[in-house]
């Protein structure tokens, strides 16, 4: 027996894994043979406070500290640029995230292939990127040294409600534990249908993503992360070559998600339009999906049916940014603290907002 079995070993799980293990005995479950698989393992992960709705703020202000102690941070910026006909939507993006708008002189001077059509641009140097796989390696090492067990290719098939708390059945394997963290991502609401708890609603959305050969040759290394206005696409730099999305949020099943060619490929050509020179045949593509709670706020907190059963899901694109702060809230929950994050933000986040 376990004291908390976490069901998801993406990101939000390892987090809260990791929180839960300095206090309790935790065991993480994931289906895949390795973590952070599927959406965490496909992310351009970048921190940036004023990213996300308000909570989802709150979380990344929170996180900063963790982030930077955990050595995850490397220098990035973020630029929004623009058409004339794009002037309004861009007046909003640099005003929600508090952007300064800066001269085309200096747009070039940070990203030298903008094309002669861009006439607006925003930068914030303060926009930093993660290493993704250094911070869940991390706290796969810090659940295990807190004598917790992450465990790979374990497929939950059955949940079962117990007088002594939950039973967890993998394949011929049993699993007991008084708590469930349920961070499955895109699979949570099965899960927590599987485990007789009412689903709230959980909405998977594709994301395609293409890696491009440096352009005409530039080192790309130092060049800040790009969005069109209203997030329309985005390229980012990344072991010396780019990252290009269409930035779609298209509804999908729960899957091993894969790109959709005709919506890439729209991606590619509003990239094309802001940039001089041919964009090539991608190195590489594929898709990740963002997971988002009707109201796109992160949801953690307890089951207002069964509070031994803790969400854990809803990240949307906000996950391994918000990370330290949502996993310590997790652990916050369990442990019934006050929540690190305050009352305000804890309520805003719960499951209970959600009238079912």
């Amino acid at each position: 027996m376990t004291d908390v079995i976490v069901i998801g070993g993406g990101v939000a799980g390892l987090s809260a894994a990791a929180a839960l293990s300095e206090t309790v005995k935790v065991t993480l479950l994931e289906r895949e043979k390795q973590t952070g698989y599927h959406s965490s393992g496909r992310s351009a992960a970048l921190f940036e406070e004023n990213y996300g709705k308000p909570t989802t703020r709150a979380l990344n202000r929170a996180s900063r500290e963790a982030h930077a102690a955990l050595g995850v941070l490397s220098p990035r910026g973020l630029m929004i640029v623009a058409q004339d006909h794009e002037a309004d939507q861009f007046s909003a993006d640099i005003l929600d995230m508090n952007l300064s708008e800066i001269s085309m002189d200096d747009a070039r001077a940070l990203v030298p292939i903008l094309s002669p059509a861009i006439t607006r641009a925003a930068h914030f140097d303060g926009a930093q990127d993660i290493d993704t796989d250094l911070l869940m390696q991390t706290w796969i090492k810090q659940i295990r040294a807190n004598g917790g067990t992450v465990q790979t290719g374990a497929e939950v098939s059955k949940i079962t409600k117990t007088s002594a708390g939950w039973r967890v059945e993998i394949g011929s394997d049993v699993l007991t534990a008084p708590v469930i963290v349920n961070a499955a991502g895109a699979w949570a609401d099965q899960i927590a249908q599987i485990a007789g708890i009412a689903p709230l609603g959980l909405t998977p959305l594709r994301r395609s993503m293409a890696r491009l050969a440096a352009p005409g040759g530039h080192d790309v290394r130092h060049w800040p992360m790009i969005f069109g206005p209203g997030e329309s696409w985005y390229a980012k730099p990344d072991a010396g070559a780019l990252l290009v999305s269409p930035a779609e949020e298209d509804p999908v099943a729960p899957m091993d998600a894969w790109p959709d060619d005709m919506v890439l490929a729209e991606g590619l050509a509003r990239y094309q339009d802001a940039v001089t020179g041919e964009v090539t045949r991608p190195i590489a593509t594929w898709a990740g999906l963002r997971t988002f709670a009707p109201d796109r706020s992160l949801v953690l907190g307890r089951d207002t049916a069964d509070p031994s059963f803790i969400w854990c899901a809803g990240q949307g694109g906000y996950g391994v940014q918000s990370s330290p702060a949502a996993g310590q809230h997790i652990a916050d929950v369990v442990a019934e603290r006050t929540p690190a994050i305050g009352a305000e933000v804890a309520a805003q986040l719960s499951p209970a907002r959600f009238s079912r």
